[in-house]
């Protein structure tokens, strides 16, 4: 059948080549034969070779309609970023006006997704076909892919306002500002500022944002004249805070402007007209004169003219306070511990700052304490915008919850409180960041879109992962059409224009920049670097891997290394960086059998330096795979065991405590929530037995429950069984002995735990799920798992508390070591006295000299008299000991 396909389509283009068919003949038709065709080949899963085929013709029939159509439909089929072919044909008919075949072949390409050329193409045929709807519809399509495009962009935006669309035609105003900024045509900038200044005069935060990047782009003497025709707008609507604002980022431009400095000096006289004190304060301040820094000046200004009657104040010793008075140059000022306090108004201006009558210490101070408590609880969102606006309009949530708890909220109504206003902080347009510092928030004076606000959060995020992690994020909430994205892409193609080593960043912005275009074939930057040019420059494969902070990324690198002849060993190598069924079922399927036995044998051999890498394969893979490779499951459970003792040491040594933490539980719920440590144990011969348990009985921070109870199983399967050569059966099968004051403490922890500590967490838990999408959601994911620590403790706890017998100090036998007896003994290496007392291990404390009956030292001594001389081996360690005394011990 495939023989019969490609012959098929050779026919076809010899056909071609011998009737020498002109262009006028050819039909939409003829290429609709053409798709059936191409159909027939891809059913056939032949499209490699009539490719290769008809690009063979072309090079000695360079203009082969049909060669031209059939190779560049199915380069586009195969999802290749290769349409020369097809926008070769185009060309082709196009210079000879046969429009209806150009419109055929665009949208031909455009099935395959949105194109630059093709639309662009199909616009003009609607422009010669006079079809001003469809030209504009395809205008619309060009724009969100090519950001290049500005001068289109414009006319929609005319086009809308000519349709009385006025917010559409503002979105088209602002689309194109920012691609004139970026091709720096400041004629046009200018033009369509003014149109804006007419539309939307009140979208500060836009006007500022564009002026940052023409400052940024063009220059800072450009963005300062553009301000100066934004300020007229509201010097003539009397908005003189807005016009200051204006005049103040002028002035960041040009400090000496003197035209500037004039106005806003006119501003704040009109701004505050009536001030007693308005000209003395502008002398003070030398704000009119040029000598002295305009900025230094403002802010003497502002400092002066906030001290009136009336006015609020606050004293870092006596807190907030109100201006009774003024009077030339003295300030007197009620203080709630400190009324009718005089000043002079240089001192007043250095030890005092002036707030604001909605400042929130103002309000704690002049509202009764329950109005404010229930204004802030019922109203988060007005409470976050005081408390942020209190503080410069930037705050993050630690200096909301300072402002907030204890003093207005207590600390569990915080809780749920904090859980709203994060939600808040995330999703209300009204709520933004700060550029540089992602945790700061704002209060915006208009709303700020999704986008906008993701962009800022990218701006902010410093580290180079957290950038890509945004831009993740924002690809899967909304279009890549925006302004915005386009920037944040920009970031990631800058290091592929240019680099001299090829590390990680270079490597995951490739894998991002391929996936995105994949995805966004219109997004193609043009730059088209192969992996395998990358891939040859690193020099260290396996620190780049393990240095890609992304998952997904990793995956699609190990799918580009499969191109390479050495995959296997690299797949092997880069493993431990990257634990997935993904690497394991790649590497069976292609039938590497030898290459999974090395990366079983490196990794069991080396499972204190692969640590989370040997803990993935056994507790993921079946002990039959394990089989395949010779390895014994009781390696397996000394591995484990080994690394249980090695995690809990890190813990107590502060050692990477959470990544250990999590090993350990991994570890203990392989071992023993799953019983397959016991299962092992029960059907295993003695050696195996005695390495193992061993091996668990040195786990020193392990619970001792666990170990009583794997002791107590191990007993009655095998009732000869000797641990450490001599314990006694009775001291086991009565349980744990405790004395009554631990079994106290211990039945009063559980009680605690259970009634205290679990309902609190289940209250974070509920408040937690308030916040929306669990995913990254950290409050939750921190409750849930403090809710399984919990469980897990209460379990643990009510084990020990069955188990336990409590001990009656009246039967204390004295005869022999025994519970609750004193033995001192003496040591025949050293000649030395040692006294150690007898208990369990809930009571036991080896830095006093306390130890449990069920250690080793503990075990050896047991039930020995005076005069008994013992001679034993514990952990490789000689000890030889004559018992000298037994008496009761003190409690």
């Amino acid at each position: 059948m495939s023989e019969v396909i490609t012959k098929e389509i050779n026919e076809l283009l010899n056909e071609e080549k011998w009737t020498r068919a002109t262009l006028n003949s050819y039909t939409i038709g003829n290429f609709r034969e053409l798709d059936d065709a191409i159909d027939d080949v891809i059913q056939a899963e032949e499209e490699s070779e009539v490719k290769q085929l008809c690009d063979e013709h072309l090079q000695h029939t360079k203009n082969s309609i049909i060669a031209l159509y059939i190779s560049g439909v199915l380069a586009l089929s195969r999802q290749q970023i290769d349409d020369s072919n097809l926008i070769t044909l185009i060309s082709i008919f196009s210079d000879n006006r046969k429009w209806n075949v150009v419109e055929f072949l665009c949208d031909r390409i455009l099935q395959f997704g949105e194109n630059k050329f093709a639309l662009r193409t199909l616009a003009e045929c609607y422009d010669n076909e006079n079809e001003v709807d469809k030209k504009f519809d395809i205008w619309e399509r060009l724009i969100k892919v090519d950001y290049d495009e500005a001068d289109i962009v414009r006319l929609l935006a005319e086009r809308k306002e000519e349709e009385a669309d006025i917010d559409s035609s503002i979105d088209y105003y602002k689309k194109a500002i920012h691609r004139y900024i970026s091709k720096k045509l400041f004629t046009n900038v200018k033009e369509i500022w003014h149109k804006l200044i007419s539309y939307c005069p009140e979208d500060t935060d836009f006007f500022f944002h564009v002026d940052s990047k023409i400052a940024k782009t063009i220059s800072p003497d450009r963005a300062s004249q553009l301000l100066e025709d934004l300020y007229g707008h509201y010097k003539e609507a009397e908005l003189w805070d807005r016009a200051i604002g204006i005049l103040k980022r002028i002035l960041d431009y040009e400090p000496k402007n003197q035209w500037a400095r004039k106005e806003i000096t006119d501003c704040y006289g009109e701004k505050f007209t009536g001030h007693s004190h308005l000209d003395e304060y502008i002398r003070l301040s030398n704000l009119n004169q040029s000598w002295r820094n305009v900025h230094e000046a403002i802010e003497d200004f502002e400092k002066h003219i906030s001290f009136d009657a009336g006015n609020f104040v606050c004293h870092r010793s006596w807190g907030v306070g109100r201006i009774a008075s003024i009077d030339d140059d003295e300030i007197v000022i009620d203080f709630a511990r400190r009324r009718g306090h005089a000043m002079s108004l240089k001192m007043a201006v250095n030890a005092l700052s002036s707030l604001a009558r909605d400042h929130i210490w103002v309000l704690r101070t002049i509202w009764p304490k329950m109005k404010l408590h229930d204004k802030v609880k019922s109203d988060a969102k007005w409470a976050l915008a005081t408390v942020i606006k209190s503080h410069s309009n930037a705050a993050n949530m630690k200096t909301i919850k300072a402002e907030l708890c204890p003093g207005i909220l207590t600390a569990g109504e915080w809780t749920s409180w904090s859980t709203e206003a994060r939600k808040l902080l995330k999703t209300d347009p009204d709520f933004g960041t700060l550029p540089d510092k992602i945790d700061h928030f704002v209060v915006r004076e208009s709303p700020i879109s999704y986008e906008e606000k993701t962009y800022n959060r990218f701006r902010a995020e410093k580290s180079f992962f957290g950038r890509l992690k945004t831009v993740q994020e924002f690809l899967a909430n909304a279009d890549p059409e925006s302004e915005f994205f386009a920037e944040m892409l920009d970031y990631f193609t800058s290091f592929l224009k240019s680099f001299s080593v090829v590390n990680e960043t270079v490597v995951a912005s490739w894998l991002l920049v391929t996936r995105i275009v994949k995805q966004y074939p219109f997004l193609n930057p043009g730059k088209n670097i192969a992996f395998s040019e990358l891939y040859e420059q690193i020099e260290d494969v396996e620190s780049v891997f393990a240095a890609i902070d992304d998952g997904d990324l990793k995956k699609d690198f190990l799918e580009n290394v499969k191109s390479s002849p050495d995959w296997p060993e690299v797949f092997v190598r880069l493993f431990p960086y990257y634990m997935s069924r993904y690497v394991i079922d790649e590497l069976t399927e292609s039938g590497k059998e030898d290459m999974l036995k090395v990366l079983a044998t490196r990794i069991l051999d080396n499972y204190r330096e692969y640590r989370e890498a040997f803990i993935w394969l056994v507790r993921a893979l079946p002990d039959e795979w394990f089989g395949k490779f010779n390895v014994t499951y009781e390696k397996i459970l000394i591995g484990m065991i080994h690394l249980l003792d090695i995690t809990y040491r890190e813990i107590e040594n502060r050692r990477d405590v959470s990544e250990n933490r999590k090993m350990n539980r991994q570890i203990q719920s392989y071992l023993f929530k799953d019983n397959r440590l016991e299962e092992f144990i029960l059907s295993a011969d003695e050696d195996s037995i005695s390495r193992l348990y061993t091996l668990v009985e040195d786990v020193g921070e392990l619970d001792p429950s666990i170990k009583i109870e794997l002791r107590q199983k191990i007993m009655d399967k095998f009732p000869d069984f000797k641990f450490f050569g001599k314990i006694e059966k009775e001291s086991v099968s009565m349980g744990l002995i405790v004395t009554a004051e631990k079994y106290e403490s211990r039945t009063k922890e559980l009680q605690h735990v259970l009634e205290v500590e679990v309902p609190k967490n289940s209250k974070e838990i509920g408040a937690a799920l308030e916040m929306g999408d669990l995913r990254e959601n950290a409050e939750y994911k921190a409750a849930k798992e403090k809710q399984e620590l919990l469980n897990a403790a209460a379990a643990r706890l009510k084990e020990e508390i069955d188990k336990a017998q409590i001990f009656d100090f009246k039967d204390v036998d004295i005869s022999k070591v025994s519970f609750g007896t004193s033995v001192r003994l003496a040591n025949q290496a050293s000649g030395d006295e040692e006294t150690y007392t007898i208990l369990g291990p809930w009571e036991s404390n080896p830095s006093k000299q306390v130890i449990s009956y069920l250690s080793p030292l503990g075990n050896e001594l047991w039930h020995h008299t005076v005069g008994d001389e013992l001679s034993f081996i514990i952990n490789d360690r000689e000890y030889s000991y004559s018992v000298k005394e037994i008496g009761p011990c003190s409690i």
